[in-house]
């Protein structure tokens, strides 16, 4: 009786301690989901209301709620006034915006917090943070470049010239189509200056390991020395669009 009852009491702790083992493993299994990471790396392309561009942003966490980060951006610009236009007279130009002198992009660099104001439960669910971010901000502008037309004295005969466009000479009667975008690349323009941002960020899925977020929100550079883009209107030393972006990335401890 005493020997079954040993035998009994020695399977009943080795059955808890493999249970205990078991629940201890499972746990460790679904703890790196759920656990604060410290640090995060994210890739993300965005539309805005005068273009496009590309971000990079790297950062880690000050407390649970507060991350500090920093980011590397791209971004092209638009003028709104900027209309497409074609030579009727030549079925194989191509189109141009007339009056528009140069190209504009910008490249940024900051620092900025996000502050978790909801944060998903452990089961999936939406993550809202609000972001600011400030910085270094450089404008570059490429010359436009078109292909002019030249009549001989007699009107019988052209010739087509790639030439920068200059709004005194140049004209919808003269003007052919549109040179290649890379005319002109040696001619760069920089416009140092800043930048301010903030948006809110909407943070999906269930796993808190990877970054699936959606983005919206301001930017608003500032160039001290103001910037040409179209002919017959004012430079340019402010520049504020309106975006929203997709990222994706990790979040990690090593």
């Amino acid at each position: 009786m005493k020997r079954s009852a040993l035998i009994f009491i020695l399977m009943f702790l080795t059955t808890g301690e493999f249970t205990s083992y078991a629940q201890v493993a499972s746990d460790q299994d679904t703890l790196p989901e759920n656990v604060l990471l410290e640090k995060q790396w994210s890739l993300g392309a965005m539309i805005h209301s005068n273009g496009w561009g590309l971000k990079f942003r790297r950062g880690h966490n000050v407390t649970a709620l507060r991350q500090f980060m920093w980011e590397l951006e791209f971004s092209t610009y638009k003028s709104t006034k900027e209309i497409r236009t074609i030579n009727p007279y030549f079925s194989d130009s191509r189109a141009y915006i007339y009056g528009k002198m140069n190209y504009l992009s910008f490249i940024r660099g900051g620092i900025g917090q996000q502050h978790i104001l909801n944060r998903k439960p452990y089961w999936g669910g939406v993550q809202l943070s609000w972001l600011y971010y400030g910085g270094f901000s450089l404008g570059i502008t490429k010359p436009v470049y078109l292909y002019i037309i030249y009549f001989n004295s007699g009107y019988t005969d052209y010739e087509i010239k790639e030439e920068k466009y200059d709004p005194e000479v140049h004209f919808t009667d003269n003007i052919y189509g549109r040179a290649p975008f890379f005319s002109g690349i040696a001619n760069l323009g920089f416009y140092p200056g800043a930048y301010i941002k903030t948006g809110l960020e909407f943070e999906f899925g269930t796993r808190s390991r990877r970054i699936n977020s959606l983005e919206i929100g301001g930017t608003l550079d500032f160039s001290p020395i103001p910037i040409p883009i179209m002919a017959y209107n004012p430079k340019q030393q402010f520049f504020l669009t309106l975006y929203l972006s997709v990222m994706l990335g990790k979040r990690y401890n090593k």
